[in-house]
C-alpha cells in the first residue's frame, strides 16, 4: 500500500490543478492517472452493493453512473474553473442539452445570443421549442437587449464568449446581474477561452459549459463535454439526470481529456500569441476587408477582452475576404481555403494543427440565411483556429489563395 499525501492546498493556480488534481491513487501508487476501462465494478458483498447503488458517491457500481477516471477529469476541470464540482458528458452539445433539460420545463423562457455556434442555436431554439420552451435570440454585445428580452418566465440566460466564429464577447458580469435580478441562471460556454483565459464563475456565472473536444483535448482525438457549477445544481440535479439519461463520458475519452488538461496552459498561451500575430498580419492584406480577433486594438470589445480574458485574445480568429456579391464572396472564400496545403480544412477547433473553415456552409450551414445575417456570418467569412505550426508557414499557406484573388 502507498502512503498518500494529504489533499492539495487551496488557492493554487489553474496550471497547477491541471497536472495535480485527480482522484486518489490506487494501492499501486500510479503517478499518471489510471484508466479504468470497465463497464461495471465488483462488489464485496450484497450489503456493500446495496449501499453503493443507494449512494453512488460512496462507491462505483456501473460506469454510466460513475467511474474513477471520469471523476478525475471532473475534479480537475472543476478546480481549474473555480467551481464546486463538474459533470462530464459525452460531447459538448450533450453538456448544453444537460443544462437545458435540468434547468428548464414547458413554459420557461431562455435568452441567448444570436451569434453563437449554429448547433447551440438549433438546440436551444428549434429543438427545445418542441418541449414548450421559448428562446429569444439577441445581440451578443448589447446588454440592454438581453435585459429587454427578459420575461417573467425567463429561467436561463445562455452566453458563449467569445462567440463562434466572429469572436464577439459578452460582459459576463453584466449578464450575471441581468439573470440574477430576474431570478434566472447564467450559463456561459467557455470552450473558446478555457479556464486558462477566463473563469466565468469569478464574474458571476452560475454554470460553465465546455466542449472538451476543442482546447481541452487539444489534439482532435475524442469527443467530450462538461458542465461546471455548484454542488447543489451540478453535483445533485444534473449528475442524477446524467446517470439516468446516459449522457455520460466514456472512461477512455475522459482519460484523454484529463491528460489534455495538463498541457492546456502551454498550448493556449502559445496559440494565442500566434493568433495575435497572424491577425495583425491579415489586417494588412489588401484582399482582407475585416479581421475579427479580440486581441487586436481594432476589435470593438478589445478592452473587455483584455480585462475578461487575462490579457489575451484567444486561439481563434476570423476574417472576411473581398468580393462584391454573395456568390463572389463565397467563391473567394472557397478559393482561399482550398488553396491551403498546411492548414486542415475541418470545422473542429482548438487543435495543435491549424484548422480553417467556411462557417456559412459548415458550422452555421443549417441556419437560415436570415439567422446567418443576424449572426454576422457572411459568405466571405473564413475562420481559423491557430495551432502550433511555424507562423511563416501559415502565412505562406494563406497567401497561396489570398494573392490570387482578383
Amino acid at each position: 500500500m502507498t502512503q498518500e499525501k494529504s489533499g492539495l492546498p487551496e488557492g493554487l493556480h489553474p496550471e497547477t490543478y491541471a497536472v495535480r488534481q485527480a482522484s486518489a491513487r490506487s494501492s499501486y501508487g500510479e503517478h499518471s492517472e489510471a484508466l479504468y476501462l470497465t463497464s461495471s465494478f465488483v462488489q464485496h458483498d450484497c450489503e456493500t452493493a446495496a449501499s453503493h447503488f443507494a449512494h453512488p458517491h460512496e462507491g462505483y457500481t456501473y460506469t454510466r453512473t460513475g467511474n474513477p477516471t471520469v471523476a478525475s477529469f471532473e475534479q480537475r476541470l472543476a478546480r481549474m474553473e473555480g467551481t464546486q464540482c463538474a459533470a462530464a458528458t459525452s460531447t459538448g452539445m450533450a453538456a448544453i442539452l444537460l443544462v437545458a433539460l435540468t434547468t428548464l420545463k414547458a413554459g420557461d423562457h431562455v435568452v441567448a445570443s444570436q451569434s453563437m455556434f449554429g448547433s447551440t442555436m438549433k438546440l436551444l431554439g428549434t429543438e427545445m421549442a418542441r418541449f414548450g420552451v421559448e428562446t429569444s435570440f439577441v445581440s451578443q454585445t448589447d446588454v440592454a437587449a438581453w435585459q429587454a428580452a427578459v420575461k417573467p418566465s425567463t429561467r436561463l440566460l445562455f452566453a458563449e464568449t467569445p462567440t463562434n466564429p466572429l469572436t464577439d464577447l459578452c460582459d459576463i458580469h453584466a449578464l450575471a446581474d441581468v439573470a440574477h435580478n430576474a431570478g434566472a441562471l447564467l450559463a456561459v460556454d467557455n470552450s473558446f477561452a478555457s479556464p486558462i483565459l477566463q473563469r466565468p464563475v469569478e464574474f458571476g456565472a452560475d454554470l460553465i459549459v465546455h466542449s472538451g473536444t476543442k482546447l481541452i483535448d487539444g489534439q482532435g482525438r475524442v469527443m467530450a463535454g462538461a458542465v461546471c457549477g455548484s454542488e447543489t445544481l451540478v453535483g445533485g440535479v444534473m449528475s442524477t439526470f446524467l446517470r439516468s439519461g446516459g449522457l455520460s463520458l466514456s472512461p477512455f475519452n475522459a482519460w484523454v481529456v484529463l491528460k489534455g488538461l495538463e498541457t492546456l496552459a502551454l498550448r493556449v498561451k502559445a496559440e494565442s500569441a500566434a493568433a495575435l500575430e497572424l491577425a495583425g498580419w491579415l489586417e494588412q492584406h489588401p484582399k482582407v476587408t475585416c479581421v475579427h480577433y479580440p486581441g487586436l486594438a481594432s476589435h470593438p470589445q478589445h478592452a473587455l477582452a483584455m480585462r475578461q480574458q487575462s490579457g489575451m485574445g484567444g486561439t481563434v480568429l476570423a476574417f472576411d475576404v473581398a468580393g462584391s456579391t454573395p456568390e463572389q464572396l463565397r467563391a473567394n472564400a472557397f478559393h482561399v481555403i482550398d488553396s491551403t496545403r498546411v492548414c486542415s480544412v475541418t470545422a473542429n477547433l482548438g487543435d495543435v494543427k491549424t484548422t480553417i473553415t467556411h462557417p456559412a456552409s459548415t458550422s452555421h450551414g443549417r441556419l437560415s440565411e436570415e439567422q446567418r445575417q443576424a449572426a454576422g456570418v457572411k459568405q466571405g467569412l473564413i475562420r481559423i483556429s491557430v495551432g502550433l505550426e511555424h507562423l511563416d508557414d501559415l502565412k505562406a499557406d494563406l497567401l497561396r489563395g489570398l494573392d490570387a484573388l482578383a
